[in-house]
């Protein structure tokens, strides 16, 4: 389970961050940061956990008691499909990064950043944890608001757009959006630089 030993390793506001949306095939990518101010109730330290790991029903209420806490900074940043296909996955993860960062009411002293590759940050001390979502209670925070927060955002599109099943699949390429996209075809929403979506796009 996730614990504040990472966190605790720095001193001054420790932040962690996580994205949700790097492997679908349509929506954007959502970043969020997460900084505790102190360690919160006991029934959200035992219950943040991974996102994917916990229900949807549960990511949801952490979420909303976790948008209650006064001890408690977030922020959020999003990058478009239009900025997914122009800059690549990767670097428009990134750019969420910095806008989510720039959503925080105090900049933080470090960041914590699930993963590898990681960004760097002016005047902020940044650290790659692999698995991290699974280890910092800060990072696990940070991915059920992601999470959430694009869920929320596919779900709007699915009703503009109710035959791809993105309320669902929120834009995984499940047999479902596979199936609509060759009945349907590539919505604006789909990211046409990604193979699958490509390739119906430019057939050989």
């Amino acid at each position: 389970m996730p614990t504040f030993e990472i966190e605790l390793l720095y001193k001054g506001l420790v932040g962690g961050v996580d994205e949700a949306g790097r492997g679908p095939w349509a929506g954007p990518v959502v970043v969020a940061v997460a900084i505790f101010l102190e360690s919160p109730p006991l029934f959200l330290f035992d219950n943040i956990e991974d996102s994917k790991k916990i229900t949807k029903a549960k990511r949801e209420v952490i979420y909303g008691e976790l948008l209650k806490l006064g001890s408690f900074h977030y922020g959020v940043g999003v990058a478009s499909v239009e900025e997914i296909d122009r800059l690549n996955i990767s670097k428009a993860t990134f750019l969420a990064m910095k806008r989510a960062v720039e959503k925080l009411p105090q900049t933080p002293h470090t960041l914590l950043i699930d993963g590898k590759y990681i960004p760097s940050f002016e005047g902020i001390q940044t650290r790659p944890v692999i698995g991290g979502d699974g280890i910092s209670l800060s990072i696990a925070a940070a991915s059920i608001l992601a999470k959430v927060t694009r869920d929320q955002m596919m779900e709007k599109l699915a009703l503009e757009h109710p035959q791809y099943g993105w309320e669902r699949n929120v834009g995984y390429g499940t047999a479902e959006h596979q199936n609509a996209l060759k009945s349907f075809g590539v919505t604006p929403h789909h990211r046409k630089s990604f193979a699958p979506v490509s390739a119906l796009l430019n057939p050989i």
